[in-house]
């Protein structure tokens, strides 16, 4: 793996925000009288955004939500997310263990998120994950976001790699369209947020447990090297 940077999306991929993210969600809802969606209703959504998970919560009780609303509830979000970052996510099992073995096997690891960059270095920061990546990027650190394969394209630039010498491990369409577009192979984790089976956007590698993380990568690297 020497050489080699490994990009990966976090929420979904890394570790598991959802309960956070729906008890934001949530938060929201009880500023609009509303009551509380189940975090199975949030967890399609959480690829697509805060608004995302606003809106669909909302018009799960019959409330369709303008835009000049959503703005505002967007702010109450944030402010309720940003204090309530780690409270239940956790990272995924086996992520700690795979993180060090390809990071001991020589390669660069990257994190490129559509979350803010500063709610995803404090999340990294409170599990004590921050110190495995070289360069980690939210949807405000470059002027573009995924899938626009310049943000991956960019995080690799930023953790001083080469695109022709990367992976990205991701849980969603975009994580795949953003890879292929870069031209970049991904291996897909199949127990993210993703609303349709992940295979279904044609990954390069599926694994269902990180311990297969480091074979997935290695096979990859070999077939793109060669």
């Amino acid at each position: 793996m020497h050489g080699w940077t490994l990009v990966f999306d976090l929420d979904g991929t890394l570790v598991d925000t959802a309960p956070d993210l729906a008890a934001a969600t949530n938060h929201v809802m009880s500023r609009l009288g509303l009551a509380p969606v189940d975090e199975r209703e949030i967890r399609p959504f959480v690829g697509h955004g805060a608004l995302a998970m606003i809106a669909e919560a909302a018009a799960a009780h019959g409330r369709h939500l303008r835009q000049p609303e959503l703005d505002e509830l967007f702010g109450v979000f944030i402010a309720h997310y940003g204090a309530n970052l780690s409270v239940n996510s956790r990272p995924y099992e086996g992520v700690l263990t795979a993180l060090n073995a390809c990071r001991d096997r020589g390669a660069t690891l990257a994190v490129c998120t559509n979350k803010m960059e500063v709610h995803a270095r404090a999340l990294l920061d409170d599990l004590n994950m921050t110190s495995f990546f070289t360069a980690i990027t939210g949807r405000d650190t470059l002027d573009v976001c995924k899938p626009d394969p310049r943000h991956l394209t960019g995080t690799i630039a930023l953790a001083s790699g080469d695109p022709a010498l990367a992976v990205m491990i991701g849980d969603s369409e975009t994580d795949v369209l953003t890879a292929q577009a870069a031209g970049i192979p991904i291996i897909a984790v199949d127990f993210g947020y993703s609303p349709a089976p992940v295979a279904t956007y044609r990954p390069d590698a599926l694994i269902s447990h990180y311990r297969d993380l480091q074979a997935a990568a290695e096979k990859l690297m070999l077939t793109f090297n060669s």
